[in-house]
């Protein structure tokens, strides 16, 4: 049970981070289109009342108002969700890119949380956290046993307060306690650096109000300092999505103007578009076109994209668009398949609902639910072949997900990913240790972003002899 914990644990960063992210498409509540069906409404009221006069105990009003719509909306796909005021401030803060807390990007690592990088500017990076400390300990809680909500929880909390943490750092063989006063935190969703002279690498980690912005910064620092780019790496790996007008935004960076994005079709009028490769599809509020700011030479810099089965969403967008106009090559793995949009309704200053209004389509027609984006070229995690890649759920895995067209189960994928988690289980018990990790994306260890320069320089490519396409599956 242990060894399948472990293993298990490994996965959330990829492809259930990928099932939870939506797209977002702002717009005002529509009238109903039909009759309320007044019957299953008094039965409703029927069972609230019962509930309240013959339940054990008191049950809050308020309480099982909000699991009545809670139950009502997650019934409909694994995408529409209802928000309270709790969880739709932390919706908020997700998309928004801000939040209380220290500043890191982080990961679990034997049961403790591994700095990835301190967020530049953040209390963590003032404090002299480095990337590779391990954190032993938030207060006067000791972080192994915690899950990793459970650990951001601790470390997040009101502005101004102190929390003191102990780190291990591998490289100084010591432990030593870190005093940090929580404060506001920007996130940034977009890094950038020259792997290489002539050949620049973005990865993109999640589609916020920022990213666009981040992505422009970031983009024209890399021209600052090599202002003819042979060839540009756009890493969209374990992305799960965010916001429709970024992706429509990242898109138009390299294509022409005016051309097809995606589109969008559902069943009220406002759900049925066509998003272009022109400012008024991307702008924000502000009026002012963000991508003017970006170095010309990018419409026509030599460009792949890395993929895997944690990229969902407006990643998927992304990806479809420039594989359709043959803009860019696409590297990696086949997609999450998340190929439908989800719109934020407002029930009041602090409630909301996310529900499903519509399915996205790439430039040419294609639907990816329950299929995804299939790479032009196939690439395994490492050299040695896929470690995790045949355990991560995609959208045709989830209950009650949207049906893609022409699905058919395939009972072949299960059996495939419960083969897969026996072997890593035997091969954990046998060694007395948790898998090897991945490589950090954008490392000298990264075998994918290694192929990619390859391709990029005109060298042989080491692609996948396993890898093959995986059908939309469903059941009927």
């Amino acid at each position: 049970m242990g060894a399948k914990l472990r293993v298990a644990g490994l996965l959330v960063a990829g492809g259930v981070a990928g099932a939870l992210t939506t797209l977002q498409l702002q717009a005002v509540a529509q009238g109903s289109l039909a009759p309320l069906p007044v019957a299953e409404l008094r039965q409703l009221a029927d069972v609230f009342e019962i509930i309240k006069s013959d339940y054990v105990e008191p049950v809050d009003e308020k309480k099982l108002i909000n699991d009545a719509i809670a139950g009502m909306v997650s019934g409909l796909d694994p995408h529409s969700a209802y928000f309270d005021k709790k969880s739709y401030k932390e919706f908020r803060e997700s998309i928004g890119g801000k939040f209380v807390g220290i500043g890191i990007e982080m990961s679990m690592e034997d049961g403790l949380v591994k700095v990835v990088s301190p967020i530049e500017g953040s209390p963590a990076f003032r404090a002299g956290l480095k990337p590779g400390d391990l954190i032993t300990r938030i207060d006067d809680t000791a972080v192994k046993g915690l899950t990793v909500d459970q650990a951001v929880k601790r470390m997040r909390g009101e502005p101004n307060t102190k929390v003191v943490l102990t780190v291990f750092r591998k490289a100084e063989s010591r432990s030593f306690p870190v005093t940090i006063v929580r404060e506001e935190i920007r996130m940034q969703s977009v890094r950038a650096r020259m792997v290489e002279p002539g050949f620049g690498w973005v990865r993109v980690s999640q589609f916020q109000e920022r990213t666009v912005d981040d992505f422009v910064r970031k983009v024209t620092e890399l021209y600052q300092q090599d202002a003819n780019l042979k060839g540009l790496v756009l890493d969209l790996r374990n992305d799960p999505g965010g916001l429709l007008d970024g992706a429509v935004a990242l898109s138009a960076a390299f294509l022409p103007p005016d051309v097809p994005v995606v589109s969008t079709n559902g069943q009220v009028a406002e759900s049925r578009a066509t998003f272009k490769a022109s400012p008024e599809y991307y702008m924000r509020r502000s009026g002012s076109d963000p991508l003017r700011r970006l170095p010309a030479a990018i419409k026509n810099v030599p460009l792949v994209v890395l993929v895997n089965e944690g990229s969902a969403s407006a990643s998927e967008i992304v990806a479809g668009a420039l594989q359709d106009h043959k803009r860019a090559t696409i590297m990696g793995a086949q997609t999450f398949g998340k190929g439908s949009v989800q719109t934020e309704r407002r029930l009041g200053p602090d409630t909301a609902l996310k529900i499903t209004t519509a399915r996205y389509f790439t430039p040419s027609g294609r639907s990816i639910q329950a299929k995804g984006i299939v790479p032009d070229i196939w690439l395994d995690e490492t050299a040695e072949g896929n470690v995790f890649a045949a355990l991560r759920m995609r959208e045709a895995d989830l209950e009650k997900h949207l049906a893609g067209k022409d699905e058919v189960k395939d009972p072949a994928r299960e059996k495939a990913r419960e083969e897969a988690r026996k072997k890593l289980e035997e091969q954990q018990a046998k060694s007395k240790e948790a898998p090897k990790p991945l490589p950090e994306f954008g490392s000298a260890e990264d075998f994918q972003l290694q192929q990619a320069l390859n391709q990029l320089r005109g060298k042989p490519v080491l692609v996948s002899k396993t890898a093959g396409e995986r059908k939309a599956e469903t059941t009927n």
